[in-house]
């Protein structure tokens, strides 16, 4: 029985440790041929020398099992890096399938503390860099529609993060590029749907070298595999990858330790009208101040409490 990605080509950016090596792992192990791109940098703040060793290891790592990988070391915030990226898969494999965006920093500060160097920087790797080999793999998947007259194979898996929905204290830099992320692929899902593309996106939990604060308190199991090891994530990716993903576009998921949350869209909790022509400041107070009433001052909105969900920080 052949592999569900055999004959596909994928590209996976920050693939040279943590998530990214999972999830390129994972790909070339249901068939893909894998460009693994990786800026190399040993900070997870993006500081340091950058270095081919990271993403060469992992395309080492799966042409040792027996598939197809090389590596690529750009540094996918500049636009022309992402476009050599981009057309690096096509020379080398002759197509372009498959997406997966998942390259990122942290430079944590509170918001009254954070430089406008750190905001930027944070900004245009995540939400710059997923722009980047968005806008060229879309290019080509449309002109590659354009020229067979009809739909082609296609799919992106943009990685945004928890941090969006519940809030973060400590990294309005890295909510803002997070929640920037969903509405990338949001809008890149409704563009390339008619050219046979889907555009989803997941909000992993894992350890790596990104969370290893967040999870400091966090002991590894003494057997088995890590509750939030990359691999529980990787399968995922995988299937959104996959033919069998066909239908699943727009999608923002939770995953991680073997559990996948379907996020529905933001809904409406309540609604209130003015009597007049319009709303004035009495009215509004008559109306939204009991809304909140029984909500203890400072507290904000907590997506965990409608997803669900708890936050393990």
């Amino acid at each position: 029985m052949s592999l569900p990605l055999a004959g596909r080509t994928a590209i996976v950016t920050g693939a040279g440790r943590g998530l990214g090596r999972a999830e390129a792992r994972e790909l070339a192990r249901l068939g893909a041929a894998v460009v693994v791109n990786d800026y190399g940098r040993p900070g997870r703040d993006g500081s340091g020398e950058a270095s081919a060793a990271p993403a060469e290891e992992v395309a080492r790592e799966i042409r040792t099992a027996g598939g197809a990988a090389l590596a690529h070391t750009g540094d996918v915030s500049d636009f022309a890096a992402a476009r050599d990226l981009v057309d690096l898969a096509i020379t080398e494999f002759g197509t372009l399938d498959i997406l997966v965006n998942n390259a990122g920093i942290l430079r944590d500060r509170m918001v009254f503390s954070m430089t406008e160097e750190e905001w930027d920087s944070v900004i245009r790797v995540h939400l710059k860099g997923h722009f980047n080999t968005t806008r060229f793999a879309a290019a080509h998947w449309r002109e590659r529609s354009k020229a067979a007259g009809g739909p082609v194979y296609g799919r992106i898996v943009n990685t945004s993060s928890e941090a969006f929905l519940a809030g973060s204290a400590g990294q309005p830099n890295y909510a803002a590029a997070k929640g920037g992320i969903v509405g990338l692929t949001t809008s890149t899902a409704l563009a390339l749907a008619k050219y046979g593309v889907t555009a989803n996106v997941i909000c992993p939990r894992a350890r790596t070298r990104m969370t290893e604060d967040v999870f400091a308190g966090l002991g590894r199991p003494d057997e088995g595999l890590d509750p939030l090891a990359p691999e529980h994530v990787a399968p995922l990716v995988g299937y959104l990858a996959s033919p069998a993903a066909a239908r699943v576009n727009g999608q923002l998921l939770v995953v991680h330790g073997g559990m996948v949350a379907v996020i529905e869209r933001p809904r409406v909790q309540a609604t209130f009208e003015s009597k007049q022509e319009t709303f004035s400041h009495e009215e509004l107070d008559a109306v939204l101040t009991p809304h909140y009433a029984d909500r203890p001052e400072g507290e904000t909105f907590a997506a965990t409490e409608v997803l669900g969900l708890r936050r393990e920080r």
